[in-house]
C-alpha cells in the first residue's frame, strides 16, 4: 500500500496544534495561527490552474478538447483531464471558510494537510462544543472541510466528532448523509455563504448525535450481539457466523478492543464501547501507515465502515 500523505523534501505536508493526532502526522505550530496563516504553515499556500490537454500523435500535438488541473507553484499534474465547466475550489477558499467562525471565537484551527501529490487538500477546524457521555467520556466536534482537486470527486464539508480518550473520529451520519454533510460539484463557483446556510443544522444534529451516544453507553451488549455485530462490520466470506472462532480475523481483533481500547473501563459491556472498537480498529490499527489510515478513515473505506458500524450498533441495542 502506497503512501497517501504528501510529501516535498523530506517533510510532510501538514500543520497541527495542540496535542499529536491520532495519525501522528504533520508538524506542530503555534494555536494562535489565522486560517490563513495555518495554511502557510501546512505547505497548501498554492494554487490550481486549468490548462487545456494535448496528446502526441506521430510527432505532432494535438489538442484532445479537455483541460488539466495544474498545481501553479510546481506544474504538477493534479487531475489530467477536466471540462472546460470544471470550477476549481482554490485552497485560499477552504482556508478562508473558517475565517469568520475563528474571528468570531466559534472555532480554532486545528489540522490541515494534502495527499495523493496534493489531489485532496483537507481543512480541520475544533467547533467549541462538546458533550461527556455518562458523564465522563469526552466528545469534541470538528468541522472537516475536504478540498479535492479531482475529476468526479465533490468538495466535502461535514461534523466530524472526536472521542477525546482514544482520538477516535466518529460518524455523524444517523441514517442519511444528507443531515450531516454538505456536497457541492465543480460544475459551479463555490460558494461559502450558501455551505453555512446548509451547515446551519449542525449543533442540532450534535445534539441528536450526544443523545445516541448516551443511548448506546446505556444498553448491553451479551456475547452473542457483538458476535453478530462485529461480523455485520467485517464479515467472514462464506460462513455463517454464531461463534467466536469463526469470526474474520480483523473481526475477532475488534471483538478483543471491547475491554483493552483506550476507554473501555468507561461505559463497560456497552454498545458504546462495541461501536468505539470498530472506530478504534479503524483509525489506529486497519492499512499499513497512519497516512494510509487517515485516508481510509475520513474519505475511504474506513470512513463508510463507520457509517455501518454506528447504523447497525443503534439498530442492535434497539431491540436488545
Amino acid at each position: 500500500m502506497s503512501h497517501e500523505l504528501e510529501i516535498v523534501n523530506g517533510e510532510a505536508k501538514m500543520a497541527y496544534v495542540g496535542e499529536t493526532p491520532w495519525h501522528g502526522l504533520g508538524t506542530k505550530v503555534s494555536g494562535d495561527l489565522s486560517p490563513r496563516q495555518f495554511q502557510k504553515a501546512a505547505g497548501l499556500d498554492w494554487g490550481v490552474v486549468k490548462r487545456p490537454s494535448f496528446v502526441t500523435y506521430d510527432g505532432d500535438m494535438i489538442e484532445t478538447g479537455t483541460n488539466a488541473l495544474l498545481r501553479d507553484t510546481d506544474n504538477a499534474v493534479l487531475a489530467p483531464m477536466v471540462g472546460d465547466g470544471w470550477e476549481p475550489v482554490q485552497n485560499d477558499e477552504a482556508f478562508d471558510f473558517f475565517g469568520d467562525f475563528c474571528a468570531a471565537g466559534d472555532m480554532e484551527m486545528h489540522t490541515a494537510g494534502s495527499l495523493k501529490g496534493g489531489e485532496i487538500v483537507w481543512v480541520l477546524a475544533k467547533i467549541k462544543e462538546s458533550f461527556d457521555v455518562l458523564g465522563k467520556d469526552r466528545v469534541d466536534n470538528f468541522m472537516l472541510f475536504s478540498n479535492p482537486h479531482q475529476y468526479g470527486k465533490s468538495v466535502n464539508v461535514r461534523m466530524t466528532p472526536i472521542r477525546v480518550v482514544c482520538n477516535n473520529t466518529l460518524t455523524m451520519s444517523l441514517g442519511t448523509k444528507s443531515n450531516n454533510e454538505v456536497r457541492m460539484n465543480h460544475r459551479n463557483k463555490f460558494s461559502a455563504d450558501l455551505v453555512k446556510e446548509k451547515m446551519g443544522i449542525a449543533s442540532e444534529k450534535f445534539s441528536q448525535y450526544r443523545d445516541m451516544a448516551n443511548f448506546l453507553a446505556g444498553k448491553n451488549a451479551n456475547v452473542t450481539d457483538m458476535i453478530k455485530y462485529f461480523n455485520e462490520v467485517f464479515p467472514a466470506k462464506g460462513k455463517d457466523v454464531k461463534v467466536y472462532e469463526d469470526l474474520s480475523p480483523t473481526a475477532k481483533k475488534t471483538f478483543d478492543f471491547v475491554e483493552t481500547q483506550p476507554g473501555a473501563d468507561l461505559a463497560p459491556g456497552t454498545w458504546w464501547n462495541a461501536l468505539n472498537a470498530v472506530t478504534y480498529m479503524t483509525d489506529h490499527h486497519l492499512g499499513r501507515t497512519a497516512d494510509t489510515r487517515l485516508q481510509s478513515s475520513w474519505f475511504g473505506f474506513g470512513a463508510q465502515r463507520k457509517v455501518v458500524a454506528i447504523n447497525t450498533a443503534v439498530k442492535m441495542a434497539e431491540v436488545a
